[in-house]
C-alpha cells in the first residue's frame, strides 16, 4: 500500500508510452507520468516517488518533492483564493488546498502562512490548515536541556516568538533573550533552554553556557587579534549588530569588554576597541 502524501519506494511494473506504472500494493498500479520518468528506468527498478491525488482525485506519483510532506509544518504562499478556500504553492503542478474552515484568518493572495499538511478524513485528500494548535504534540517532549533543535517561527506574542520544534512541538523564544531579527516562517537552529513542569518548552538561540563571560572574553580577544587588533564595535553599538558579529547578547559583550579592559588587554576608543600595546 502506498502512503498518500509521503515519499514511497515503489517498484516499476509496466512501461507505457505516457509514463510507467508502479506497484501500489492494495492501491493497485499507480501512474508516474512520462515527464517524471528518469532515463534508463526498467521494469523491476524501485523509484522513490511522492504519492498524491491529481485534479480528478486519482492517486498519482511524481519524482518531484513538495515543499512539505503530510505530517509537516511549512510556510507557504497563497496563489489563489476561490469559493471553497485557498490554494498554496507547494512545489508541485497541483496546488495545496486550504478550506475556509481551516484558515485561522482569511487568506490573501501573495501572502505566506504557516500551515500543517494532513490528509482530510472525509475527502481523503491532502489538505493544509493554518489552525496549527490542534496539530501540535502536547505530550511531554523527550528533549533535554541544551539539545539542539530545528525551529520554524510561526507566531508573534507578547512574550516573544512561538516556534515549531522538530516538526512536532511548540516552544517559546522570549523577547528579552532574542538578539537578532526574527520573522514568521523563518527556519533556524535553536536550543532547549528547559522543559518546564507543565511540559511547555522554553527555547534559546544561543547554545547554553556559550555566553559565559570568561569564555566570550577569550573569544573576543582572539577575534580582535585576528582582525589586526581593532574592531569597530562598542558598548553603544546596536544589540542586533553585536549579535550578528559575535552571536552573544549586548549584556554579555559589555561584560566581556569590561573584563578585558580591567586586565588592560584592550583600549576603548570612541568608535571601537583596540588591543593594548602595553
Amino acid at each position: 500500500m502506498a502512503i498518500l502524501g509521503k515519499i514511497n519506494p515503489l517498484k516499476v511494473v509496466k512501461l507505457v508510452d505516457f509514463g510507467l506504472y508502479l506497484d501500489g500494493g492494495s492501491d493497485g498500479e499507480i501512474l508516474l507520468p512520462k515527464r517524471y520518468v528518469p532515463e534508463g528506468v526498467e521494469i523491476g527498478d524501485t523509484l522513490p516517488v511522492f504519492i498524491y491525488n491529481d485534479s480528478e482525485d486519482r492517486i498519482i506519483a511524481t519524482t518531484e518533492k513538495p515543499l512539505a510532506l503530510v505530517g509537516e509544518f511549512a510556510f507557504l504562499e497563497v496563489v489563489e483564493v476561490s469559493g471553497p478556500g485557498a490554494f498554496l504553492e507547494w512545489g508541485l503542478m497541483k496546488q495545496l488546498f486550504v478550506p475556509f474552515r481551516e484558515q485561522r484568518e482569511p487568506m490573501v493572495i501573495g501572502r505566506s502562512y504557516p500551515v500543517f499538511v494532513y490528509v482530510d478524513f472525509e475527502s481523503h485528500r491532502i489538505t493544509a490548515s493554518s489552525k496549527l494548535a490542534r496539530f501540535i504534540d502536547t505530550s511531554r517532549p523527550e528533549l533535554n536541556d541544551g539539545d539542539e533543535v530545528d525551529l520554524m517561527v510561526y507566531q508573534r506574542t507578547d512574550l516573544g516568538w512561538k516556534a515549531i520544534v522538530n516538526q512536532q512541538y511548540s516552544g517559546v523564544l522570549y523577547e528579552n533573550e532574542v538578539f537578532q531579527p526574527l520573522s514568521i516562517g523563518q527556519t533556524l537552529k535553536g536550543f532547549i533552554k528547559q522543559v518546564r513542569p507543565d511540559d511547555k518548552i522554553d527555547l534559546m538561540l544561543q547554545k547554553p553556557g556559550f555566553e559565559k563571560v570568561d569564555d566570550f572574553s577569550k573569544e573576543l580577544y582572539e577575534r580582535l587579534k585576528a582582525a589586526g587588533g581593532y574592531l569597530s564595535v562598542t558598548d553603544k553599538s546596536p544589540s542586533e549588530y553585536i549579535y550578528n558579529l559575535f552571536g552573544v547578547s549586548k549584556k554579555t559583550f559589555k561584560k566581556a569588554v569590561g573584563d578585558l579592559y580591567k586586565k588592560r588587554l584592550i583600549v576603548l576608543e570612541e568608535a571601537g576597541i583596540r588591543v593594548s600595546n602595553s
